[in-house]
């Protein structure tokens, strides 16, 4: 892929990469998608939906296979950035940084691969914002999640204006 044009626009950089920010879905409880504490803007949890249907659904080391669930963090966190532009209104320039991501992972009791499942989200995550795309992070393993998908990402940006 070569380097990237520090020049270049998240957009331009978003169609670079083949991707498509989806549109953002609506909260099914009671809680906002994003909150704004000075400069950190905090995105609730995100699962893999496309097209406001759950993806991936099942439990990673039975029915979801590492890979699978790669990709689920992978949607996850593309469904992260589609909440970040809408809170941003449409200008993801200004992330200055991801600080934190956090990933839940459906998984049998033996799993021990949660590190290797995240790092689908924060691939994706550096794909997009280049070193502002690095963060720490914690891979939790858990007996269940919403509508039964596999992974669920949230996150800590910090913004900028």
């Amino acid at each position: 892929m070569g380097l990237h044009n520090m020049t270049q626009t998240i957009d331009e950089r978003l169609k670079d990469l083949g991707l498509e920010v989806p549109q953002v879905s609506a909260p099914t409880a009671n809680y906002v998608p994003t909150k704004q504490l000075a400069s950190i803007l905090y995105v609730s949890g995100q699962i893999p939906k496309l097209d406001g249907l759950a993806q991936y659904v099942g439990k990673v080391g039975d029915t979801i296979s590492l890979e699978d669930a790669r990709q689920a963090a992978r949607l996850c966190a593309l469904n992260m950035v589609a909440q970040l532009k809408a809170a941003l209104g449409g200008d993801l320039d200004r992330v200055a940084g991801c600080l934190r991501v956090r990933g839940f992972v459906n998984a049998v009791p033996d799993f021990k691969a949660h590190a290797a499942v995240m790092n689908g989200a924060s691939d994706l995550l550096v794909e997009i914002f280049g070193d502002k795309g690095r963060h720490t992070r914690t891979a939790i393993g858990v007996g269940s999640l919403p509508q039964g998908v596999a992974v669920e990402v949230d996150a800590d940006f910090s913004i900028l204006g």
